[in-house]
């Protein structure tokens, strides 16, 4: 029984994407050598992998668990080579990334720029998206690391926190309504409370925090569930209202617009920002220099989890 890496790297790009043609274009080969090496791995082994008679194509029963070992087996043989990259004092190869989108424009440009200089031989892929989205590319295999917030609690998942971002209330130019200089939840009037749309894991973050879920709003007026942070800050800033913000985010505000931040009381309410990855990952000091390049590039008191509390995340995600 002999089959190479290559093999099995075309086993899991057809699987990926369902079609011989896309899983050739990706592995930069033609469509029939990677039938053909697929069919001489099947011969192999005595078994049929793929049924080619559906559209798309789709593993066969014992296919599905000769795709899962290979997956084990290359995620197996990559760490081997990482391990004499190691020895060797080196961290290079490519680096998957996943990040939130409340997250990612305040962050990355903190810390990037340098950690590309620092480490020229890394080939730094970042991508933005919801955290349902991050874990399941994580469990897939087809990203090394998430930058989210957590606790998330998959047994499958493990968390790394970087730290700890507190949330602020941002009003209208010409709310007058909350006049302490510190507030709490109770002090938020959630009629005028403007949200991010659902599957972000901040909306649910404020949701619970606010304890909305147990309060019915009214069901009149204007009512706009926002896809970013800027487009929340510009809502309050035109049609007036309430909104709450991550710290990072502050930094980013013009003078006139910090003047409209509110903090609250201690213990102050923040969201947990970890680096999370498989217990497979292997890429083990690039973590650790990422991890490292992101703290040295914030203020040291966000990393620190005194006098803080932290808001769990919300979400209905099936862990599989």
């Amino acid at each position: 029984m002999n089959f190479s890496f290559q093999q099995l790297e075309y086993l899991v790009a057809v699987d990926t994407h369902r079609h011989f043609v896309k899983a050739a274009e990706a592995c930069f080969v033609t469509q029939p050598t990677l039938s053909m090496m697929i069919q001489k791995m099947e011969q192999s082994l005595g078994v049929q992998i793929f049924d080619r008679s559906q559209h798309p194509v789709v593993p066969t029963s014992i296919g599905a668990e000769v795709i899962d070992q290979a997956k084990v087996i290359l995620v197996k043989a990559n760490a081997l080579q990482q391990i004499i990259q190691d020895r060797q004092d080196q961290i290079s190869g490519k680096i998957q990334i996943g990040i939130i989108p409340t997250l990612a424009p305040y962050l990355l440009p903190r810390f990037v720029s340098e950690f590309v200089k620092q480490y020229p031989q890394v080939d730094l892929y970042l991508h933005e998206y919801l955290t349902p989205k991050i874990i399941e590319l994580l469990k897939e295999g087809k990203l090394d690391m998430g930058i989210m917030a957590t606790p998330i609690l998959d047994p499958k998942l493990i968390e790394r926190p970087l730290f700890y971002e507190r949330f602020f209330l941002y009003s209208g130019q010409t709310d007058r309504s909350i006049v302490k200089r510190k507030i709490v939840p109770e002090d938020i009037d959630l009629e005028q409370l403007w949200l991010l749309e659902a599957g972000h894991c901040m909306r649910s973050q404020v949701v619970n925090f606010c304890e909305m879920k147990q309060q019915k709003l009214p069901l009149t007026g204007l009512h706009y569930e926002a896809g970013s942070l800027e487009t929340l800050i510009r809502m309050v800033d035109r049609q007036h209202g309430l909104t709450i913000i991550p710290e990072l985010c502050t930094f980013d505000l013009t003078e006139v617009q910090k003047l409209q931040i509110k903090s609250f009381e201690n213990p102050v309410p923040v969201r947990e920002i970890s680096i999370v990855y498989t217990e497979t990952f292997y890429k083990k000091r690039a973590l650790d220099a990422l991890y490292q390049c992101i703290i040295e590039h914030l203020p040291q008191e966000i990393t620190q989890i005194d006098n803080k509390r932290v808001i769990p995340v919300v979400e209905t995600i099936s862990f599989e």
